[in-house]
């Protein structure tokens, strides 16, 4: 049997998740659908099988959704004040102020106002209870069934006044609603109008403009000062300045020439540039961020997945006890019945949980997409939340608390001078892959020493030690001090031993040159400390992180400065990978630690931690694909910022969460002194939405 297709589609119109799972059990009855999965926070439908947007859209035609192909342009929004269904409510809004004036002039109960209230609860309401009707067929009880029997129990014991409030009132909850999401979503769309649509390209000798859907591997792209580039690709010709904070979040510009990458969405600021586009557009890392963005949005925190699980029971719960309430005092004590009816479509009111439902995705939505904008992806609500309760953090140390980029600080010669030195050690290292080593060539051909004149014979690699190669009959070596006290027959001398722990103690890697007779040099190589370090550091220890560690498997002299200087907590040096991995399990079973790494050598203490954080996202695809959180830039200051709005998110929700069961809790308790009224029990409701959206909003404006 062949695999059915799965297409994703755009949705316009989404009011709450509720409204959202509705549209998805819709969805999955058309007629050639296998299945179907919304994505409340990107306004998407994913579906399984074969189907046409007029058939989605008459699924959604209880909320007026409308559908468009993922791949068409995006339609610009319109404000909800402006929107056409909204119209109705503005009528029933003018009917319903102006039966309130009558009835207060002739009384509330004479033909005109009544018959103004009627009105307001049908032009307001016919879309509800159409809704609410079809629900109650399938045994539904959503928020629209709940409203359409109260708002017409109402009506059937008079209260009509109340029941045009009650509409017009959950027509702006629902508008709420609508808006927050909008207003959360904006990242993503601001995201998707970042890189052009179209672009120069060169192909077969021809330039023109091409939409970015057909331009393939290998074109030149052209990109003229002051144009943004539409795809990602390797600088071929020219050099400029770049403004990257599209991807990386840095509002500094980044110089690029020849044979750097370059991204989709980012600004070329001055010189002109020749690219070739190395990425389909469906590939480029603008298109990667966007999807991890979308889908992380969409991934369930565990304080949603407890509100989801709770409103699964609150909502039946206040049903049978509303049902209760109409019949049991009434039959036991000979009640008046219209009394405990109208306390019981009051108490249908309370148990819509549209507060409760938005209190959590609204504010993981508005806060993971505030950190896409400043170049931070949050791989969904599990994270955000981990983050924000995080009480260690492990630093790998190399291009971590480190720049990553080795440089020769120190060269001290007992033979020759340092040139001569450096360049013999040059020559020797040329054929090593290490760090260390490719240090040492830098050093050289910035000083353009002529190593590559000096012949070499009979190159060799000591593991984990050094290297040795020959050298006009004479077999020279180079590596770690350990090295040199196996080959010297006395070890080495007093005074060379000062030297290399003196450079050890200053944080520095020290590699000895020599023969099997001598020590001829020795080369203090470092990594040097990130300037912003120690200052990230302590900005963690003010947010609340208890404990900052940091692993290396760098020697314990070099490690101990370098864990002094960045101001860490705890330093665990000369650590094997493996050991690395052991060290965050034995952190995990006391507390929540996360992990600080490139994502690609400590992939698998990433993994471990509670919550993986990798640098450079922007340039490699493993550190996305590795870590819970990427920092797209490869710039450690980002880290008091994520961990900032983790702990913002986390306290919104748990307030949000608290907020509205409070009010709902407070609502119920109102039934006992006989207080609980339509006209409390759905401002109540629409005050816990106001509170919570613009609460969860507050998340746009951490910076920073």
């Amino acid at each position: 049997m062949s695999e059915q297709p799965v297409k994703s589609y755009r949705v316009q119109g989404f009011d709450c998740v509720t409204c959202a799972n509705t549209f998805e059990k819709n969805v999955k009855r058309l007629e050639g659908v296998a299945d179907a999965k919304v994505n409340f926070a990107a306004a998407k439908i994913a579906v399984t099988g074969n189907t046409t947007i007029e058939a989605l859209e008459k699924a959604g035609a209880f909320e007026h959704l409308k559908v468009r192909d993922e791949s068409e342009p995006a339609v610009e929004q319109i404000p909800f004040w402006k929107q056409k269904e909204n119209i109705k409510v503005y009528l029933s809004a003018v009917l319903l102020l102006i039966s309130l004036i009558i009835g207060i002039r002739y009384g509330e109960r004479s033909l005109v106002p009544t018959i103004g209230f009627i009105a307001a609860i049908v032009i307001g309401g016919y879309a509800l209870f159409i809704a609410g009707f079809k629900n109650l067929i399938h045994l539904d009880f959503d928020m629209e069934t709940l409203m359409t029997i109260a708002i017409l129990g109402a009506a059937a014991l008079g209260k009509f006044e109340e029941g045009a409030t009650v509409v017009i009132l959950f027509a702006i909850s629902e508008a709420l609603e609508s808006y927050s999401g909008d207003k959360a979503r904006e990242s993503i769309r601001s995201l998707m109008k970042i890189a052009p649509k179209e672009t120069l390209v060169r192909r077969d000798g021809r330039e023109f403009t091409v939409p970015v859907e057909d331009v393939r591997i290998g074109d030149i792209m052209i990109v003229k000062p002051g144009l943004k580039l539409a795809m990602d690709g390797v600088v071929t010709k020219g050099t400029s300045t770049l403004n990257q904070s599209a991807i990386t979040g840095e509002s500094v510009p980044v110089t690029k020439t020849i044979d750097d990458p370059v991204f989709a969405g980012t600004l070329n600021e001055e010189g002109l540039l020749e690219v070739r586009v190395t990425k389909k557009v469906e590939d480029t890392t603008l298109s990667k961020i966007i999807h991890l963005v979308e889908e992380s949005q969409a991934e369930k925190a565990p304080a949603q997945t407890f509100v989801d699980r709770f409103a699964k029971v609150y909502t039946p719960a206040v049903i049978i006890f509303a049902v209760l309430l109409v019949i049991v005092p009434p039959l036991a004590a000979g009640a008046s019945w219209g009394y405990w009816i109208y306390l019981g479509l009051a108490l249908l009111v309370v148990g819509c949980p549209c507060a409760l439902v938005i209190s959590t995705p609204v504010a993981i939505v508005t806060a993971i997409g505030n950190a896409a904008k400043n170049g931070v992806i949050i791989k969904g609500g599990i994270h955000l939340e981990e983050a924000g309760s995080l009480k260690v953090i492990a630093f790998d140390k190399t291009g971590t608390l480190t720049r990553g980029v080795p440089e020769v600080t120190d060269v001290v010669a007992f033979k020759d001078n340092e040139k001569d030195m450096i360049t013999l050690a040059a020559a020797l290292e040329k054929g090593s892959q290490h760090p260390l080593g490719s240090a040492i060539v830098r050093r050289a051909e910035e000083e353009r020493l002529k190593f590559n004149d000096i012949a070499i014979e009979n190159f060799q690699s000591i593991t984990g030690k050094g290297v040795s190669a020959k050298v006009k009959q004479t077999v020279y070596y180079i590596g770690s001090p350990n090295l040199f006290e196996e080959i010297l027959t006395n070890g080495i001398e007093k005074t060379v031993h000062h030297q290399v722990i003196g450079l050890q103690m200053q944080g520095k890697t020290v590699m000895v040159l020599g023969t099997d007779k001598s020590v001829l040099a020795v080369i203090a190589v470092a990594d040097q400390l990130r300037d912003s370090a120690r200052n990230v550091i302590q900005k963690l220890r003010q947010s609340g992180i208890e404990q900052t560690v940091m692993l290396t498997g760098d020697n314990k002299r070099t490690a101990g400065t370098i864990g002094k200087e960045a101001g860490v907590s705890d330093i665990k040096a000369e650590l094997l990978p493996e050991e690395k991995l052991a060290y965050i399990k034995s952190y995990r079973g006391k507390q929540k630690v996360a992990m600080v790494g490139d994502g690609v050598n400590d992939a698998p203490a990433l993994a471990e931690a509670t919550v993986g954080i990798a640098m450079g996202g922007a340039g490699t695809d493993t550190a996305l694909e590795t870590a819970d959180i990427a920092l797209m830039s490869d710039d450690l200051t980002k880290l008091p910022y994520t961990i900032k709005l983790s702990r913002k998110a986390l306290a919104v929700i748990k307030q949000n969460v608290t907020f509205s069961l409070t009010i709902k809790a407070l609502s119920i308790l109102l039934i006992f002194p006989g207080l609980l009224t339509l006209w409390i029990a759905i401002l109540a409701d629409v005050g816990a939405t106001i509170v919570v959206t613009l609460n969860s909003l507050r998340l746009t404006k951490v910076k920073e």
